[in-house]
């Protein structure tokens, strides 16, 4: 049986920082280490593709919240994959291993605009997405790659424009018994001591912060 926190990461890794590049609590860390993490440099056609396709969605929802204007909804599909020696950089910090190889994440984001913007206007308010369904290709050594798919519903609250606590919900997982053992195990951990609380928050408020400056002229003044 393999450690579960690799399990929680693959999930976290799309949901989380699938939009902004390497997880925030962990970049936040040392910066070394996020430039590594991100692998901005010598991009592969296929993560240079994935990129772009992201910053649509990416400008969608920073739109949403940092311009705080009525209109459609956010609707957008993302694909996002981490190599083995990014994976390794991220566990690393939780002293454990990682026993594959790439991963390589999809899923379909949707959120209300209205919900966003109430996320940066109100005092206080809980930001309850819908059920994502997120589907993981997880490569492994002389063995067919295995995927893995999950479901969650997030929930975060803000005060004053920024998260303060985050819960995932999970739901169902579906995958190989090895990985499907440990990814099950993770999960209900989380849904019962939210045991990525801290990190979702950093990453979220990193997210609508720096992330949204970096794509500032594609939503500003819309």
């Amino acid at each position: 049986m393999i450690d579960t926190q690799p399990g929680r990461l693959i999930l976290l890794v799309l949901f989380v920082a699938g939009l902004s590049g390497a997880p925030a609590a962990v970049a936040q860390d040392n910066k070394a280490d996020s430039a590594t993490l991100a692998s901005e440099v010598n991009l592969t056609p296929e993560e240079q593709a994935e990129r772009d396709g992201r910053k649509a969605c990416k400008v969608a929802i920073c739109d949403a919240f940092r311009n705080r204007k009525p209109g459609a909804d956010i609707a957008c599909a993302i694909t996002k994959s981490m190599r083995k020696e990014q994976l390794t950089k991220i566990v690393s910090k939780a002293k454990v291993s990682w026993p594959w190889g790439r991963v390589v994440c999809k899923t379909d984001v949707k959120a209300s605009r209205d919900m966003l913007i109430k996320a940066m206007t109100e005092p206080k308010t809980e930001a309850q997405f819908e059920m994502h369904k997120i589907t993981c290709t997880v490569e492994r050594d002389k063995e067919a790659p295995s995927e893995i798919t999950a479901e969650l519903s997030p929930k975060i609250t803000f005060e004053n424009g920024k998260a303060t606590k985050a819960s995932l919900h999970w739901g169902k997982v579906d995958g190989p018994t090895v990985i499907k053992g440990a990814m099950w195990t993770a999960t209900a951990a989380d849904n019962t001591i939210g045991v990525l609380q801290s990190m979702i928050v950093d990453d979220v408020n990193d997210f609508v912060d720096k992330k949204c400056d970096e794509v500032k002229a594609d939503w500003a003044g819309k």
